[in-house]
């Protein structure tokens, strides 16, 4: 497994939390995901022979969030 901190902008209320959490969870290869809404952060551990980052972050893009 693969853990990975994201710098996301962009994230200001649970719906946030809820829209990236739901959307990244779904993807297969997924193990944990969660937000840290204050920190601006999420953590995500991952088998990187199913889900590559880049696909994680295109995810999370797809929300309407930035990757710093």
């Amino acid at each position: 497994m693969t853990d990975k901190t994201l710098n996301v902008q962009g994230m200001s209320c649970g719906h946030c939390v809820s829209s990236i959490e739901g959307s990244v969870s779904r993807l297969k290869g997924i193990e944990t995901v969660k937000v840290h809404l204050e920190d601006g952060k999420v953590n995500v551990r991952f088998d990187s022979d199913k889900v590559s980052i880049k696909e994680i972050t295109e995810t999370i893009e797809d929300q309407g969030y930035d990757i710093a």
